[in-house]
C-alpha cells in the first residue's frame, strides 16, 4: 500500500526558535520542559508562533476477539456501553475535553454492536464488528489491516480540512491491553515489560493474558519487521485506524499527542513503518500500565504528564494539551527582555 510520505522536521528555523525562547523575560532554559515543548511545536508548524487553537481528541472504539479468552476484568458488552456515554456527554474524557476546549470525535472502528446514533460528533468506519480472536486464527486480513490504516488517513484528511491545529487519540475496547502487548512481542519487545493488569485483573487473570500473548505469537509468527503483518495477526481495528491517522497527520505536520498504552502500540507501528513520525508526537502523559514506559523509553518520547492513570480514552492526552498550549502561549505572548526594558544577566550563565 502507499503510506502517507513524512518529511523530516525543517531544522532552518530552529536557530531563530532558540533565540526567541532565550530572549524571553527569564533566565535561558529555567522554563524546561516547557520550552522544549515550544520548540518541537514551532518546528512541526515552521512557525515562530505556532498554533493550539483547534484541538480535537479522537477516541476509537473496537472489540477484541482476544477477550474471548477471559483476559478482560470486563464484559464486552462495556465497550457499546462507554461509546455511548461517550456520545452522551457523561465520561472523563468529555469533562476534560470540555476544561480543555477541545472537539471529541468518537469512532466505532469495530464493535460488536451496532450503535445507532445522531450525532455529528460519532462516526461509524466499521470494518466488521470485532476483530477475530487471534488466539485460534489471525485477527483480520492483510487487506482489512490496510484498510483500517487507509480509514486513518481519511480522518487526518478531515481534520487538516477542518483547521485542527492539534490530534489527540484515544482508544476505548475490552482486551485492548492485551493486543497492546500483543503488538508489542510481535515487535520485538520482552513480554514482561509490557505485560499487565490493565484495569486490574487478579493474578491468575494475569497468567492467562501472559499465556494467550505468548501462544498467539507463536502461532502466526508475525514478521516484526513488517508492522502490517504484526497488526493483521494480533492487532486491532481501532489500532490501525490510529496508525494511519499518526501518519498521515505526521505527513501534513499536524502534531499528535498520544495517550496510553493501545494508542502508543499504535504509534509503535507507525514509527516501525516510518521513523520519521516521531518528531510529530507528543506524550500526554506516562500511564500506570507498565508496557506504556516501555514503549514510550522505545519511541523516545517523554511523557509531559505522571499522573498515575490507567483510563484511556484520551483523558491523558486531552490533560497535557493545557501544558502545550501553556508553552506555545510562553513563546507567543511572553516579552522579551528588549521589550520590557529589563536587563540581561551575563550571557553564559545558564540554568543547570
Amino acid at each position: 500500500m502507499n503510506l502517507p510520505k513524512i518529511n523530516a522536521l525543517d531544522k532552518s528555523l530552529e536557530a531563530l526558535i532558540k533565540k526567541r525562547l532565550d530572549s524571553l523575560t527569564k533566565p535561558v532554559g529555567s522554563l524546561g520542559m516547557l520550552e522544549e515543548i515550544a520548540q518541537k511545536m514551532a518546528l512541526i508548524k515552521n512557525s515562530l508562533k505556532p498554533a493550539v487553537e483547534k484541538k480535537r481528541v479522537y477516541v476509537f472504539a473496537s472489540d477484541h476477539g482476544i477477550a474471548e479468552e477471559g483476559v478482560s476484568a470486563y464484559p464486552q458488552d462495556v465497550t457499546k456501553e462507554m461509546v455511548k456515554n461517550f456520545i452522551s456527554g457523561g465520561a472523563a474524557i468529555n469533562v476534560f475535553s470540555k476544561h480543555t476546549n477541545t472537539e471529541v470525535i468518537v469512532v466505532d472502528a469495530g464493535v460488536k454492536t451496532d450503535i445507532k446514533a445522531r450525532s455529528e460528533k460519532f462516526i461509524v468506519r466499521k470494518l466488521a464488528r470485532s476483530t477475530k480472536n487471534f488466539a485460534h486464527e489471525p485477527a483480520m486480513t492483510r487487506d482489512e489491516a490496510e484498510k483500517c490504516i487507509q480509514t486513518g488517513v481519511e480522518l487526518a484528511e478531515n481534520a487538516a480540512r477542518d483547521g485542527v491545529d492539534i490530534i489527540v487519540i484515544g482508544d476505548m475496547g475490552i482486551g485492548n491491553t492485551t493486543v497492546a502487548a500483543a503488538i508489542s512481542v510481535a515487535g520485538g519487545i520482552e513480554i514482561d515489560k509490557v505485560i499487565d493488569i490493565g484495569t486490574v485483573i487478579d493474578s491468575l487473570t494475569l497468567k492467562r493474558k501472559k499465556r494467550v500473548i505468548e501462544n498467539a505469537v507463536r502461532l502466526h509468527s508475525p514478521d516484526p519487521k513488517d508492522p502490517i503483518d504484526i497488526l493483521s495477526k494480533v492487532g486491532g481495528y481501532c489500532i490501525g485506524q490510529m496508525t494511519g491517522l499518526i501518519l498521515k497527520a505526521a505527513s501534513i505536520g499536524i502534531p499528535v499527542v498520544l495517550d496510553g498504552f493501545p494508542v502508543t502500540s499504535a504509534a509503535l507501528l507507525a514509527y516501525k513503518l516510518e521513523p520519521k513520525v516521531k518528531d510529530y508526537l507528543f506524550a500526554g502523559h506516562l500511564s500506570a500500565v507498565r508496557g506504556h514506559k516501555t514503549l514510550l523509553d522505545y519511541l523516545g518520547l517523554e511523557p509531559i504528564l505522571r499522573l498515575d492513570m490507567r483510563l484511556g480514552e484520551g483523558t491523558g492526552g486531552v490533560l497535557a494539551l493545557s501544558i502545550i498550549e501553556a508553552a506555545v502561549k510562553m513563546m507567543n505572548e511572553m516579552a522579551t527582555f528588549e521589550d520590557a526594558g529589563v536587563s540581561k544577566g551575563k550571557e553564559d550563565v545558564k540554568i543547570q
